[in-house]
């Protein structure tokens, strides 16, 4: 086994990109999720990430696509427990991603492969919110979405490596 791969067969650099990738995301949701609870205790509270009229992230986190993606009020009311905000959503996906990560199992790559395109099919959906029915640019929102989708890429980089050690295990 080449020095680039660690005992478990699974690539060092994958360890590292998915960490990284992970905390970032994880950065982004706390701070989305400090944006939104500020901007609702206090209505004059100005982001760091509100550059302007059109671009303004606390617009975007405050609004009814903020929470649950806009689709869970159309089932419960607005004040759900059920209906938490993206962030929330968010800081379970990466942790999920990183503790799911540490495990090298075929089926922890096939949880981790399903959430990241669960992940990316919302980041898709907000994106189109957030360019045709808000009409507004977030950069915490679309950083948040080149994470899902490299993340997306790691997760199948990882379970077609596995499959490929396990079809050459089977052929030996």
């Amino acid at each position: 086994m080449s020095s680039s791969h660690s005992s478990t067969g699974v690539p060092k650099w994958e360890y590292r990109v998915r960490f990284a990738l992970c905390f970032l995301g994880l950065v982004l949701s706390v701070y989305a999720l400090h944006v939104e609870l500020s901007r609702e205790n206090d209505p004059e509270y100005r982001a760091m990430c509100d550059l302007g009229h059109s671009v303004s992230c606390s617009k975007v986190f405050t609004s009814r696509w903020g929470r649950g993606f806009g689709l869970v009020q159309i089932f419960t009311s607005k004040d759900s427990l059920l209906n938490q905000p993206n962030s929330v959503l968010g800081i379970i996906f990466y942790a999920l991603q990183l503790g799911l990560g540490q495990l090298v199992s075929s089926r922890a790559a096939f949880f981790l492969v399903m959430f990241s395109w669960v992940s990316v099919a919302g980041s898709i959906y907000l994106a189109a919110i957030l360019a045709f029915v808000l009409g507004d640019f977030c950069v915490v929102c679309v950083s948040t979405y080149i994470v899902n989708f490299a993340l997306l890429y790691t997760n199948l980089k990882r379970r077609t490596g596995l499959e490929g050690r396990l079809k050459r295990g089977k052929s030996e």
